[in-house]
């Protein structure tokens, strides 16, 4: 039985021409960036080279990138760093209920430590009210911290205009873009963004590689002590395979975006169209126009989400009933919950990520599946008999 994967906001397939481009830094060109005869000289000139080629795609500087080990180490350095950084001027930081985990434990840390967060809530289409957050500033507010697109439901958020809200107000902005980048056109000054973590694996570069934008002129504490790699902001001997392989699969990503993203909405747009006719009881989480292209997230009730995910990996199906981040949790998904759902209807949440491999042929399977593995499920379920003998009436 082959999988079939659904699953692209957890991880990606790592691209071929990456792996590619990865090899000869994993064998012949292994020399540590840090030496200086030439191996090593070779080893810094590629990293270099890649860190250009993410700042040309960001639209920023190439000494405002820092490489780090993914979406995490982003994440905490950048609000770690500025929170410590700015102590003096206030402690106050802004997010939102239905950050990253990678967030929200960040902000929960710093608050164990005599800081302050607000966490401003969602509307129903999982987007931040804007005067909500206008209205939670604070002369002591000096990080604004919101993420791009969610993980889960897959909705935008009007990050310019939180950029502009910040700005006009003195505050960093930080937005966790690890879902946005290689899917979303992103433009680090126009959007008014003072600091972004981005990581590989989610564009369908290596895992355990990310980066971070941080602007110019901005104060940030190292998160790794040791050596002064980075610009002395992060220890330790680089990933050279890692950041090469990030570099060439953002570089492919934003070569046919356009033509990527229409491919893989008209495939969600299907798919959700067809679970709609012939799937009753569901309702469709977040905003259907300000959301990644490949995302769905419906949930259906009478059921628990887990027996769906069991039963649609025993059809060689990967998908998820949210992050991959908390899927040890017994607790329903934090975002559906931020969103209005009630206990009972979030646990039997589905989400679908499409990517760039899925095809036509895929998720028919997938829609064929779901009909049948649904209707079985809610056979089995009291609460279901229950609801439809109070329909029939």
């Amino acid at each position: 039985m082959n999988t079939i994967y659904f699953d692209n906001n957890a991880t990606t397939k790592t691209d071929e021409e990456v792996v590619k481009a990865m090899i000869p830094y994993l064998s012949e060109n292994y020399g540590n960036p840090s030496s200086i005869y030439k191996l090593g000289r070779e080893s810094r000139k590629i990293i270099e080279d890649s860190r250009e080629k993410v700042a040309q795609i960001l639209n920023c500087e190439p000494n405002e990138i820092y490489f780090t080990s993914g979406g995490s180490e982003s994440d905490n350095t950048a609000i770690k760093g500025i929170a410590y950084s700015y102590l003096k001027k206030g402690n106050h930081i802004i997010t939102s209920k239905i950050e990253h985990p990678a967030v929200l434990e960040t902000c929960k840390q710093l608050e164990k430590e005599g800081f302050e967060v607000t966490y401003i809530g969602v509307k129903e289409n999982g987007i931040i009210d804007l005067d909500e957050l206008k209205e939670a500033i604070k002369p002591q507010t000096i990080l604004i911290t919101i993420m791009y697109a969610n993980n889960e439901i897959g909705t935008l958020q009007p990050i310019k205009e939180i950029g502009k809200i910040a700005k006009d107000h003195n505050i960093i902005f930080h937005t966790d873009a690890v879902q946005a980048v290689g899917n979303i056109q992103i433009d680090v000054k126009n959007l008014n963004i003072d600091s972004l973590s981005l990581s590989a694996h989610k564009f369908y570069g290596p895992k355990g590689i990310g980066a971070l934008y941080v602007k110019k002129g901005i104060l940030f504490n190292k998160f790794i002590n040791g050596g002064h790699q980075e610009r002395n902001k992060r220890a330790g001997t680089e990933n050279v395979a890692g950041i090469v392989g990030l570099a060439k699969a953002l570089e492919l990503s934003y070569s046919n975006l356009e033509e990527h993203n229409n491919k893989i909405e008209k495939l969600r747009d299907y798919y959700i169209d067809q679970i709609k006719e012939r799937i009753p009881y569901i309702k469709i989480n977040g905003d259907m126009e300000k959301r990644l292209p490949g995302n769905s997230n419906i949930s259906f009730r009478f059921i628990e989400g887990e027996s769906l995910l069991l039963n649609l990996d025993l059809k060689g199906i990967c998908a998820s009933s949210g992050s991959a981040c908390t899927s040890g949790s017994l607790d329903p998904s934090h975002v559906l919950l931020a969103i209005g759902l009630p206990h009972e209807i979030a646990h039997g949440s589905l989400r679908v990520s499409i990517g760039k491999y899925n095809t036509k042929e895929e998720v028919d399977y997938l829609i064929e599946s779901l009909v049948e593995i649904v209707s079985k499920l809610r056979e089995m379920s009291p609460l279901y008999e229950k609801f439809i003998e109070e329909e029939n009436k």
